[in-house]
């Protein structure tokens, strides 16, 4: 396996291996995984779950729940089943290497309750693409699209199950219109800024298949204060 890094979450309880020149996580992970809030014995499934940082603090605070991580880039997926093997969470994670278009509900054993997603934000033609090919599919929609990953949690969640993504705030009538498009009815926004002072450059999104219309607008998520630390709301997000 090439060369990997470790990484420590909740002072030390959780250790993530990640490669050292490949794609990292990021903090819109942990963002995702602090508003995924799944119920305590919910199904969940992670979309695009690279070295599998939102199954592992999803099962880490809510031990009942089971989840399925899926990461179509096999060394990605190797990772993210070493990840959840060394910390002891094979009871409760299941990865599976794989297309997510080729997902179905019995590889499931039926539909889940919640759907999670930090996809690929950037369309397979804009912008610069990658030279590093694990960085380039992770960030630009080259094995999945927004349509992908919104039919993929229509088709696999129950009738009234969540879907909550992060995408770019610049998307986001993309990612409203393909949600209800999907028969999952966009319940609330949370935009995402840098700074208290900064434009908005990612968004917290969540909808409820066949659910009715009507969508609240959260408070403004503020990462980091004046002085470069984060906020006393995303600094709670890293305590055990």
């Amino acid at each position: 396996m090439k060369s990997l890094t470790a990484d420590s979450f909740f002072n030390g309880r959780i250790q993530v291996k990640q490669h050292r020149s490949g794609y990292r996580f990021s903090i819109d992970a942990v963002l995702l995984a602090s508003h995924a809030r799944p119920g305590p014995e919910d199904t969940v499934l992670d979309l695009g779950t690279g070295c599998g940082i939102i199954p592992m603090i999803l099962a880490y605070r809510n031990p009942g729940i089971d989840v399925y991580g899926i990461e179509v880039q096999t060394d990605l997926a190797d990772i993210a089943a070493l990840n959840i093997t060394e910390n002891g969470l094979d009871d409760q994670i299941t990865v599976l290497c794989m297309d997510m278009k080729a997902l179905n509900l019995e590889i499931t054993s039926g539909p889940v309750d919640l759907v999670v997603s930090n996809p690929p934000f950037r369309k397979a033609e804009s912008g610069r693409i990658n030279p590093n090919r694990q960085r380039a599919v992770a960030r630009h929609e080259i094995k999945a699209t927004l349509y992908d990953v919104v039919e993929t949690g229509r088709r696999m969640l129950r009738t009234g199950g969540r879907f909550v993504m992060v995408y770019l705030a610049e998307r986001m009538t993309d990612i409203l219109t393909q949600m209800r498009t999907a028969g999952i009815e966009p319940k609330s926004i949370r935009t995402i800024h840098s700074g208290i002072e900064t434009a908005a450059k990612l968004v917290l999104a969540e909808g409820k298949k066949g659910g009715r219309a009507g969508i609240k607008i959260g408070p403004p998520l503020i990462i980091y204060r004046k002085n470069g630390a984060y906020t006393d709301e995303v600094e709670k997000m890293f305590m055990p």
